[in-house]
Parts: C-alpha cells; sequence; structure tokens
C-alpha cells in the first residue's frame, strides 16, 4: 500500500479522535499540556493498535465484531455526550466527575474513536497488506490531529464556555450517529 493511500486512511480515521478531542478540549480539565498529552498519546495509540488487532483476527471473527461495533461505538459517544450536554446547560455542573484524560472515561473514549481502525485492520488482512506501517502512520496521523482538536477546543472553550461544551457533546453523538448510519445502510 502507498503513502498517499495509507495517509489517506489515516486521516479518514483521524477524523472522529480529531472531533472527540475537539470536544473534550472545550473543557476546564483538560486546558493544559498533559491532558493533552495523555489524550493524543492514547488516542493515537489506540488507533495504531487496532488495525493490528483487526489484521490479526483476519476473517475468523470479522463477522461476529462487525453485528455490534458501531453499536458499541455509538452507545460510548453518545453517553458521553449526553454528560456534556447535560453539564452545558448547568452552570455549577461539570460534564466529567474528574479529568477526562485519564483513567477509564480516557479508554472508552479512545476505544470508541478507533473502533473504525479494527475493521480497517480486518480489511488489511482480506486484502493481504502488510499491517506495521500502515498502523504507524495512521497512529501518529490520529496522534497529531488529537493535539490539534485539544488546542482548537481550548481556545473555543476559553472565548465561548459551557456553550462549547453542549455543542461538544453534540458533536460526540452526532458522530455516534454517523458511524451507526455508516454501518446499518
Amino acid at each position: 500500500m502507498d503513502f498517499l493511500s495509507t495517509f489517506l486512511i489515516a486521516v479518514g480515521l483521524g477524523m472522529d479522535a480529531f472531533a472527540v478531542s475537539l470536544a473534550v478540549g472545550t473543557l476546564s480539565q483538560c486546558n493544559n499540556g498533559r491532558a493533552r498529552f495523555r489524550i493524543s498519546w492514547h488516542f493515537g495509540f489506540f488507533q495504531f493498535l487496532m488495525p493490528i488487532l483487526g489484521w490479526l483476527a483476519g476473517s475468523t471473527i470479522a463477522s461476529y465484531i462487525e453485528q455490534f461495533d458501531h453499536w458499541v461505538a455509538f452507545g460510548l459517544l453518545a453517553y458521553i455526550g449526553v454528560n456534556m450536554i447535560h453539564s452545558g446547560f448547568k452552570p455549577e455542573a461539570k460534564s466529567f466527575c474528574s479529568d477526562p484524560s485519564r483513567g477509564r472515561m480516557l479508554i472508552t473514549l479512545a476505544v470508541a474513536t478507533s473502533i473504525d481502525a479494527l475493521a480497517v485492520g480486518l480489511s488489511m488482512a482480506m486484502l493481504r497488506v502488510r499491517i506495521i506501517y500502515p498502523s504507524i502512520v495512521i497512529g501518529i496521523v490520529a496522534g497529531a490531529m488529537s493535539i490539534l482538536g485539544m488546542r482548537i477546543g481550548n481556545k473555543l472553550g476559553e472565548k465561548f464556555g459551557k456553550t462549547m461544551e453542549i455543542i461538544g457533546g453534540v458533536i460526540l453523538i452526532l458522530i455516534g450517529v454517523r458511524v451507526l448510519i455508516e454501518h446499518l445502510l
């Protein structure tokens, strides 16, 4: 697989990581360099790892995963999005009890944004494409797009406050809906 094709796939996969990073970046809990690093590292790592796992699984479990992966991604993103919207309407409320760039919430976001990469890995196995190089490119691009999303989200959050938190929640829900529509149609 050539670099341009790999890069375009990476950008396509990185869009979810960018959008989620943008939404999370609007939160006051994530307005420092360490939070940006944790999110971009985990999003990039999961985007790197999932194609490899999908490739290793090959066609043996593809039919099982394809039946519910989109529902898992939708459920995770919708849950987080609803929390952000709810928090946006209450001045004293926070979307997350703690920093979403740590712990279970970070892993949840990383998995939700990288499920599509698992399917890409499955398809690459079926096409007999070597997976390491594309996975590295996918991980780096997703990490970079996450940093960019966090930076833009931080600026928007500073300027527009709770309104951006509501918009961020809506964006997460729309990403979940898009994932559902793509897989159901």
